[in-house]
């Protein structure tokens, strides 16, 4: 009779799919701790795989709404700047008209009235970084406000020098959630230039320089100064309503960025491999395929020889 190997066909076998299910496991192991991903693929995720792609697009919306929403706190601060200098100057057009009634005097009234029309229509043709007229609305390619000097205004009415559009700039903070922003050059900039054209005027029907009689006096205290008053007053509470906005938009960031930390932890809740676990696993699956490989080396190399007596 033939010497054989004591292992059977049947051990071999056995012990070759026990050497192949420890490979997988190391080798899952050491994706674990060379990723930190619990698996490369959505075999591996199993069942958590709709939750997971759920909480990772909701993460990347809520991201998106953050990166929008910031850009529009930028637009509003900006405004903001710009409507208390408006504001500003709306108050000193008030300022100058009543020192002038009070002294009697118009000495440095148009001068006056001329610079504050030249830094207001500056700032109701202002554009942003990429070269949009901020006060234009939906026609952000155009002048806002067209009247070049003081002197233009007296050639038509107010209204004709305004070439905004009408539709309001609008951002996108959430999941059907919108925050109106912008604002319109002539929702914020008619009074006043109507206080300044009407200032114009007068000084047109009879010059404002120097001494001023009694009938200038009363036709600026009963015509020019209630359009100034006008003029201040709705561009002050044009000024607070920005900043509501902009609390509004500084609030929804919060909740924006509160929303991508929530989703995207989910995310890694899921996804992400316990490194300490890993590495844990890495060491046990190195040892569990070494002790295999062993014995089934050994099983191989057995033979009746090894049990026969020497003599």
């Amino acid at each position: 009779m033939s010497i054989d190997r004591v292992a059977t066909n049947n051990q071999t076998s056995y012990m070759l799919t026990q050497i192949a299910k420890a490979n997988v496991k190391l080798q899952e192991s050491q994706n674990q701790t060379a990723t930190g991903k619990v698996s490369s693929d959505y075999a591996g995720i199993g069942d958590k795989t709709a939750a997971l792609e759920g909480a990772r697009a909701a993460a990347d919306r809520a991201a998106a709404y953050q990166a929008g929403t910031k850009m529009a706190i930028t637009q509003t601060d900006l405004q903001d700047t710009q409507l208390t200098t408006l504001t500003g100057l709306a108050s000193q057009l008030k300022e100058a008209i009543q020192s002038a009634v009070a002294d009697s005097d118009g000495t440095g009234l148009m001068e006056t009235a001329a610079s504050i029309f030249d830094q207001a229509s500056a700032i109701l043709n202002s554009t942003d970084s990429n070269g949009a007229y901020l006060y234009g609305g939906e026609k952000s390619d155009q002048k806002a406000f067209t009247a070049d000097s003081l002197s233009d205004l007296a050639s038509g009415s107010v209204a004709s020098f305004f070439n905004n559009g009408t539709v309001k700039k609008s951002v996108l903070v959430g999941d059907g959630q919108t925050e109106e922003i912008g604002v319109l050059a002539s929702d914020v900039g008619t009074e006043l230039m109507s206080a300044l054209k009407s200032l114009y005027e007068a000084d047109q029907s009879s010059s404002l320089s120097g001494q001023i009689n009694s009938d200038q006096i009363d036709n600026l205290t009963s015509t020019v100064l209630p359009l100034a008053n006008s003029a201040y007053t709705s561009l002050n509470t044009a000024t607070a309503q920005n900043g509501e906005t902009y609390n509004s938009l500084e609030a929804a960031v919060t909740n924006q960025e509160s929303l991508q930390n929530l989703y995207t932890g989910f995310v890694s809740d899921i996804e992400d491999a316990d490194m300490a676990t890993a590495l844990t696993n890495l060491s046990n699956n190195q040892t569990a395929l070494q002790a295999v490989l062993t014995v089934t080396s050994k099983l191989n190399s057995l033979s009746l020889l090894d049990y026969l007596p020497t003599s």
